[in-house]
């Protein structure tokens, strides 16, 4: 957008003005929009933790079935070298089929004994489980209550929020883009939010370093975009000191 310098400043001093009223508003919710996301990432978290828990209990589930499996086989696979061991002919047939048995019983100890380890860890990981809902339960009640007392706040200042998020667009397409990105990079290096400042007795609205009176003077002529040498902020402006009343200040400097 062509303009004077005069307009620009106006146009970027609305714009900062506007920006300051938002500020404002966000600064009442204070860390309740963080603490809320906050609460709802740790809630994902937990519902990701027992999700995990439940694949790796229903995995140490079907490895009993299996184990329950390998152990019916392995009992009849007994039964049937039983069967055998009473029909052989010879000792070598005999002993064969022994080792058949002995290896068939191990198998069985083998199974009966990881069946007996995942039911340990499916017991643990239900008392994981268990502790964790509580955990989780207790979160929820937390966010809950922050979103409440965040739906309360911003119920209050939806109406102006979204007045003043109008006559932002309003006011940011009076001014140019590159102003524009100048503008959003000052505030965000502003702590205070403030990238367009006036001149306040004798000093920079921004940052309180003294303004020499000639630059002063080039401010209030607005011929140039002039930023404070000190922190980068732009002038829109001089403010000029209201003559303080003599009784006031004579009593002032009684007291």
């Amino acid at each position: 957008m062509e303009g004077t310098v005069a307009q620009k400043l106006e146009a970027i001093h609305s714009l900062q003005q506007i920006d300051s009223r938002l500020d404002a508003i966000f600064k009442i919710r204070g860390a309740l929009p963080e603490e809320v996301q906050d609460l709802e990432d740790e809630i994902v978290g937990y519902e990701t933790r027992l999700d995990k828990f439940k694949f790796d209990m229903d995995a140490l589930e079907d490895d009993i079935k299996r184990q329950k499996e390998a152990i019916k086989d392995a009992e009849k696979l007994i039964q049937k070298y039983q069967e055998q061991q009473m029909n052989v002919r010879n000792n070598r047939e005999y002993d064969a089929i022994t080792k058949e048995l002995e290896l068939q019983d191990l198998e069985i100890q083998v199974s009966k004994k990881k069946i007996g380890e995942a039911q340990i860890q499916i017991e643990n990981k239900n008392k994981d489980v268990e502790e964790l809902k509580e955990i989780l339960k207790d979160r929820q009640k937390d966010l809950d209550t922050k979103k409440e007392e965040l739906d309360t706040i911003v119920a209050e200042s939806e109406a102006e929020e979204n007045k003043l998020l109008t006559e932002r667009e309003k006011a940011s397409k009076k001014i140019e883009d590159r102003l524009i990105k100048s503008y959003a990079k000052i505030r965000a290096n502003a702590k205070n939010g403030l990238a367009v400042v006036m001149v306040k007795r004798g000093a920079c609205g921004g940052c309180f370093n003294i303004v020499p009176p000639q630059r002063q003077a080039d401010i209030r002529e607005k011929k140039k975009l002039i930023v404070c040498e000190h922190c980068g902020r732009i002038f829109s402006g001089v403010e000029d000191e209201i003559e303080e009343d003599p009784t006031a200040k004579k009593k002032r400097s009684r007291a």
